[in-house]
């Protein structure tokens, strides 16, 4: 059985790491190959990479940066933004990527999943989802970085798609990114009696605190955060940062 994770998420766009709030306004806060090596030294589980410039402009991913992060990192790494294909997502994989992270062409050809899952596994196959609460309650599937509503509700979606062989999910909070405001643990409650598959919850992390409280609480498989890895500080200075291997098993044993 796999152990819990403590994964940062790093957001590139037009080649850059960036940081967003609420998925607005990107903040540029370094450069991703410098990132990927620091987060080297400090034995970081995992490492995922989306591309947002690559599915807001609807353009192919970056292959050459997708390669440069992948031969420097020490780190299994997944990667999301802009795969339209299967062939995409392969040519991705030969690149030394470990994990494919699918969100938008999800909502237009599902079986991409069992293209993907025959060629390389089902493991190296993970769903990402954008949310946003609804004010009278449930959540709502977003794309294109959080600007369009698809009026598709979470639950029912996960329901379609349990019968797909992909291996991991992802959801991401849009109320919650880059404001250090907590995970929301209602949606990841909402999510838990529905996916039989490890779960990673990404948006609000404020304190390592908050992860022990997730892996507490849950089945949760991975802590993701970006800011909490990037800035640190009352001013937010950039900052990468990481847990030691001590502070880190303290924050998963029950």
């Amino acid at each position: 059985m796999l152990k819990p994770r403590l994964i940062p998420s790093l957001l590139i766009e037009d080649g850059l790491l960036v940081k967003t709030i609420n998925f607005k306004s990107p903040k540029y806060v370094g450069d991703p190959i410098n990132t990927v090596k620091i987060f080297n030294e400090k034995q970081v589980d995992e490492l995922c990479v989306f591309d947002i410039s690559a599915t807001k402009l609807n353009i192919e991913p970056n292959y050459q940066l997708i390669q440069d992060i992948a031969s420097q990192s020490n780190m299994p790494i997944c990667y999301g933004g802009g795969i339209k294909t299967s062939e995409q997502a392969l040519k991705i994989f030969k690149l030394g990527i470990e994990k494919i992270a699918l969100g938008s062409v999800l909502f237009t050809n599902l079986d991409i999943i069992d293209e993907i899952a025959a060629q390389v596994g089902s493991q190296s196959v993970v769903v990402v989802l954008d949310v946003r609460k609804r004010l009278i309650g449930g959540y709502d599937l977003y794309l294109q970085n959080g600007t369009v509503n698809t009026k598709i509700d979470l639950i029912a979606f996960l329901k379609k798609i349990d019968s797909y062989p992909y291996g991991e999910l992802i959801i991401n909070s849009i109320d919650r990114d880059g404001t250090f405001k907590g995970y929301d643990f209602d949606l990841a409650r909402k999510i838990y009696n529905y996916v039989s598959r490890p779960i990673t919850i990404l948006g609000g992390a404020s304190s390592l605190d908050d992860i022990k409280s997730l892996f507490k609480e849950f089945r949760i498989i991975g802590a993701a955060a970006g800011s909490l890895f990037i800035f640190k500080g009352k001013y937010k200075a950039v900052l990468i940062n990481y847990p030691s291997k001590e502070d880190k098993e303290k924050l998963i044993t029950k």
